[in-house]
């Protein structure tokens, strides 16, 4: 798939030819310097944003043959989303913001409560369900925008940076995190990454240059 964008009346080019094909319960690595297309290609596996030629196939759905409201849908139930700034709700609870997915879902109270309160649990936030995000540290809010991730048990997890606004203790126990939801539950990652660490837990890492694949190296 190619990215185009325009900024006045220059064209940049941000993807150029990416042929990427991930399996269900990978955890794989997109890694490569500023400006290889890492963020622009989870935004178009995200259905955040189109691609200018392509597609791009989730679940056997064509994103660019979705209308909108379908496109929205899909982004809801079946793609889970880690960010870098974390993104959390200031005046929600931990708990009110990992289960917010569900409630725009529908699903019943009490089947909320169960799964958030066990996927808390999970990521090591038994007990602080009802702070807010500025009562939690960084790689605690982290934690809750994993559980948030997950909770709705998406097809795909994407995971821009998440590791780069904590320190080394901290993005250690976030990527075992991770990597044991991968393990245990199947969960799919696939990671916008600079960092060294994730790159080595990762059991594909995927290198881009200019736009498109340079190498792609499977890891047992």
């Amino acid at each position: 798939m190619h990215k185009t964008y325009r900024q006045g009346e220059v064209e940049v080019k941000a993807l150029r030819g990416l042929d990427l094909r991930v399996e269900p319960g990978e955890f794989l690595a997109l890694t490569g310097p500023s400006g290889s297309g890492k963020t622009t290609a989870l935004n178009l596996i995200g259905a955040l944003d189109e691609p200018s030629e392509g597609s791009v196939v989730v679940e056997g759905h064509d994103l660019g043959k979705l209308g909108r409201a379908q496109r929205s849908r899909l982004r809801r139930d079946r793609i889970g989303f880690v960010f870098q700034a974390y993104n959390l709700i200031p005046v929600l609870t931990a708990y009110e913001n990992a289960e917010m997915v569900m409630r725009l879902q529908g699903v019943e109270a009490d089947k909320r409560r169960e799964r958030v309160m066990s996927l808390l649990r999970e990521v090591g936030l038994g007990g602080m369900e009802d702070r807010r995000p500025d009562q939690l540290s960084g790689g605690q809010q982290q934690r809750v925008a994993i559980a948030r991730a997950i909770a709705s048990d998406p097809a795909v997890t994407l995971a821009d940076e998440p590791t780069a606004n904590v320190d080394s203790a901290t993005a250690d126990k976030l990527l075992e995190i991770m990597e044991r939801l991968n393990r245990e539950r199947g969960v799919t990652f696939i990671f916008s990454t600079h960092d060294p660490r994730v790159m080595e837990r990762a059991r594909r890492v995927v290198h881009l240059v200019d736009g498109k694949v340079e190498s792609d190296e499977a890891r047992e």
